[in-house]
């Protein structure tokens, strides 16, 4: 190759490097502000000489490259995996802190504080139409109550057996999605493209499954990825993704299932996404404190029952049931009245007319330790302690994942993110090696042109 063609084509060679860089870096300008873009860079390389060339052989694309770290990418699925349990779990509680709030919520500790207290108060005259009416009154306010919390405990458990239910038809939709992008991944790779931007979406389609539920990743062939559960399940295998389903279980709600296994409990011990958090709430925190309010009624009317059959009505007969007998379980939804007439109320110990020992044992029962080994106070001050220990506890995680999150997601921009300074010092740096190819072209154009007409004249 004669010496100006060698440096011709070392010439044009530069300016389709340096065009194929300035193409990159306006691409990453333009994508400054995409959510989860992974800023580019042309990899150029020396060309090896012309033969009988005494110089290089110029300069070309090796390959265009997105910049991303896989291990960061997998840290921020975890961490996301985390805050999306942890913001589940607190959605799913807000509405059960409400309801045992004692300034707007349905105010057990206060019915149950008025029962007794109107007891104190028949205690002052046993022969009080009016006061007896009170206790019953009473008596019908605290059923009612538990009844309330009760159903509203009940209908939390629902919602987050719905939440379940939505977030699986999400993750299969995410799944399938998945599998689709490395479908395009290998196509891309196969034809010698560049799959920067597929595999930016794949990986927002990984964020977004984090947020739902935790998986493994483990790299396939041809740029694919594998995604497993954290028991091992398979996710997605190449282009092929799995579908998870659910199926009614003994207890009502929805189990998830994959591939014809239950993995409820193994996603709710892992710990992570919004499916986790729902899990949870819904098939261990919500049904415990179901327990506790059971228990606490149970005890309360059984107590009260038994001792309003050792003292003797107006009548001068033994009492019987202020409550109806507490199932053996739900005790709260069921609690009511067994009776509504005020004479029931066996406020006499020994059925003389205006003795006042056995109502004054009635009262006494907030002392004793009735539900579950507890006080009536005690043991409802523990569910209402309960469930705040678990929303603070809840809060502060979500907070420290929250900052652990952030601190990630700085990394990664660092890393993967658009500088426009530093994007800016490419452009300057490729439009001037541009400009300077085009002189030596232009150059060699007008060498070539005196040599062509050299003696002419």
């Amino acid at each position: 190759m004669s010496t100006l063609s060698g440096i011709l084509s070392i010439a044009n060679q530069s300016l389709q490097a340096q065009q194929t860089g300035l193409d990159v870096v306006a691409n990453n300008i333009a994508n400054v502000n995409t959510t989860g873009y992974s800023r580019q860079v042309a990899n150029l390389v020396e060309q090896a000489p012309f033969q009988g060339a005494s110089s290089g052989g110029g300069v070309a694309v090796d390959s265009i490259q997105s910049v991303r770290d896989s291990v960061l990418e997998i840290r921020l699925n975890q961490e996301n995996s985390t805050q999306g349990s942890l913001t589940s779990m607190q959605q799913q509680l807000a509405p059960v802190e409400a309801m045992f709030s004692t300034s707007g919520g349905a105010g057990l500790g206060t019915a149950i504080d008025g029962f007794f207290s109107s007891l104190q108060q028949l205690s002052t005259d046993p022969s009080s139409g009016s006061q007896r009416q009170a206790v019953i009154s009473a008596a019908g306010t605290m059923a009612q109550t538990f009844q309330q919390v009760a159903g509203g405990l009940s209908q939390q458990q629902a919602g987050a057996d719905q939440e379940v239910v939505q977030g699986v038809s999400q993750v299969n939709a995410l799944l399938t999605q998945i599998a689709g992008l490395n479908t395009q991944v290998a196509e891309a790779e196969n034809s010698q493209q560049n799959p920067g931007a597929i595999i930016d979406q794949r990986t927002n389609a990984m964020r977004s499954l984090s947020s739902l539920m935790s998986f493994n990743v483990s790299a396939g062939s041809n740029g694919q990825l594998t995604l497993t559960t954290a028991s091992g399940g398979a996710l997605v295998v190449g282009s092929t993704a799995a579908a998870l389903t659910t199926q009614t279980a003994p207890t009502g709600v929805q189990d998830v299932m994959l591939a014809g296994t239950d993995v409820t409990a193994a996603i709710a011990s892992s710990g992570g996404g919004s499916l986790a958090g729902d899990i949870q709430a819904r098939d261990q925190v919500l049904p415990q404190l179901s327990a506790q309010l059971d228990q606490l009624a149970s005890g309360l009317a059984t107590a009260v029952n038994a001792q309003n059959a050792l003292g003797y009505t107006p009548a001068g007969v033994s009492g019987g049931n202020l409550f109806t007998a507490p199932p053996a379980t739900g005790a709260a939804k069921a609690m009511a009245l067994a009776t509504t007439d005020p004479n029931a109320i066996a406020a006499s110990g020994d059925g003389t007319p205006g003795d006042n020992t056995n109502v004054l044992a009635l009262e006494g029962l907030q002392q004793q330790t009735i539900a579950g080994g507890q006080t009536p106070d005690t043991a409802y001050a523990g569910i209402v302690s309960g469930i705040g220990s678990t929303i603070a506890a809840a809060n502060t995680q979500q907070q420290a994942s929250q900052l652990v999150l952030t601190q990630l997601q700085n990394q990664r921009d660092a890393v993967s993110g658009v500088s426009l300074d530093q994007e800016s010092i490419q452009l300057q740096q490729f439009q001037s090696a541009y400009e300077a190819a085009a002189r030596v072209v232009t150059t060699l154009n007008t060498l070539a042109s005196l040599a062509v007409n050299l003696g002419k004249d």
